[in-house]
């Protein structure tokens, strides 16, 4: 598991890569909010430890960027700030966990082993697999027998849908409540256009058929093997 670690003090950041390598992980360090936001932004960590007082973008607002961008990585705060009002405005801008200066080191690496455990747990219960599909909901990674496959967004709301009814036939009036949020129309011929990119991408490459139309009824993924 990597550790993307934003502190400008490289006195500390050291320390914490010395901890935290030695407990295993793999760790990576921006010395500025910028750098620290277009590294957590693009990377994909199992943890962020992030400095309040950076210089070029401070800490609150890299947390909170980081959020509305839809990057759910835990996030281990640092600062000097000791009082509770600033530990509440930290943990409502999307911290998980606030470790005020200064600070023991086994006191740093349990709080991030805590956060990294609940990582894992989130890890686990984001990924859908069926035959030789495969599906990361964090990262958006879909895999086909190990090929990456790349969606847009409403492809891969699709073929997580599919995912996740697997064993039945799903409808077009579900299809169109799952992935537009709204009630059949008859007229529409949207998911029919949708499903024919989605298996189109899937299938590129691969002789078998990844969805299977079942006329009068729906769609299905239950023809791979």
């Amino acid at each position: 598991m990597s550790v993307l670690i934003v502190e400008d003090d490289s006195r500390i950041s050291g320390m914490i890569v010395q901890v935290l390598r030695d407990a295993g992980l793999i760790t990576e360090v921006a010395d500025n909010g910028v750098e620290g936001f277009r590294k957590a932004l693009s990377g994909i960590y199992s943890l962020l430890v992030v400095d309040l007082m950076l210089p070029e973008k401070d800490g609150l607002s890299l947390i909170s960027d980081l959020r509305a961008a839809g990057k759910q990585t835990p996030v281990l705060v640092l600062s000097a700030k000791r009082s509770v009002d600033e530990r509440v405005i930290g943990l409502q801008n999307g911290a998980d966990d606030y470790l005020t200066k200064p600070f023991a080191v086994s006191e740093l690496l349990a709080r991030c082993q805590a956060l990294l455990r609940r990582t894992v747990k989130i890890s686990e219960e984001s990924k859908l697999s069926y035959k030789d599909l495969s599906v990361d909901l964090l990262s958006r990674q879909v895999l086909r027998n190990g090929k990456q496959i790349s969606l847009q967004s409403k492809e891969f709301l699709l073929l997580e849908f599919l995912m996740r009814n697997s064993e039945r036939i799903v409808s077009k009036a579900e299809i169109l409540q799952a992935v537009w949020k709204y009630d059949f129309d008859p007229q529409t011929n949207v998911v029919d256009v949708l499903v024919c990119r989605l298996r189109n991408k899937l299938d590129d490459g691969f002789d078998e058929k990844s969805i299977r139309t079942i006329r009068g009824l729906g769609y299905s993924l239950n023809e791979l093997r």
